[in-house]
């Protein structure tokens, strides 16, 4: 399985079955849709590679700084950082890859998004999106919740949503981190939440990750 080097990240596992999936590989052009800082963006430019390139999108403008430092930090010189919200997608050139995670559950109209994703990859490009179903979520059998989301269990949704965007739904599937006492799933509970379980069982939200595709019409083939 593909490696996208992000150890820290529980929900690394099912980003690198997607990617591995639909075959990213050396000189693709994609953009990471909620880049954040970034973690994920350096992860694709290493895939990538130096003739790649990788747009990172992010509607808050302090985040091109730390998208930036991600990016000089990893040695990654194909990174380039932009400002835009989500529903307002627009990129400088078609993308083999558009990707998101945890952005459509905070965003008014995620089939807008979804559209724009599909509208900013090529014909026969691919588009990732990944999002949760908050309160499939459990902190000792007790439902989490996620009261600062717009929609907290959009992933339940997503393979309707994509579909509903003309994209072809390739694959499909959720996936849960598990655990109990201290450990990288606590830790990632704590930086979410606050909160601290203890010894408690957790199961993290499943996160529903959609691989689909922009069909070629024969205008465009």
């Amino acid at each position: 399985m593909l490696e996208v080097g992000l150890r820290n990240d529980v929900y690394r596992r099912p980003l690198a079955t997607a990617l591995d999936r639909l075959g990213l590989r050396e000189g693709w052009v994609c953009a990471d849709v909620g880049a954040g800082g970034g973690d994920v963006t350096v992860a694709l430019a290493k895939i990538v590679g130096r003739d790649g390139r990788v747009y990172a999108v992010d509607s808050d403008p302090r985040r091109r700084d730390e998208v930036a430092a991600a990016a000089a930090g990893a040695a990654q010189a194909q990174v380039v950082a932009l400002t835009q919200a989500a529903e307002e997608l627009t990129l400088p050139e078609p993308v083999d890859l558009a990707y998101c995670r945890f952005v459509l559950l905070h965003v008014v109209d995620p089939s807008r998004v979804l559209a724009r994703m599909r509208a900013a990859v090529r014909p026969g490009g691919w588009v990732v999106a990944q999002e949760p179903v908050t309160s499939a979520g459990r902190i000792d059998g007790a439902p989490m919740l996620m009261p600062g989301a717009r929609d907290p269990d959009v992933g339940a949704r997503l393979p309707a949503l994509v579909r509903g965007c003309d994209l072809e739904l390739v694959d499909s599937w959720a996936e849960a981190p598990a655990w109990s006492g201290p450990g990288p799933v606590a830790d990632y509970l704590g930086a979410m939440t606050e909160l601290d379980p203890g010894d408690d069982p957790i199961v993290l939200p499943p996160l529903v990750t959609v691989v689909a595709r922009r069909p070629v019409t024969r205008r465009e083939s």
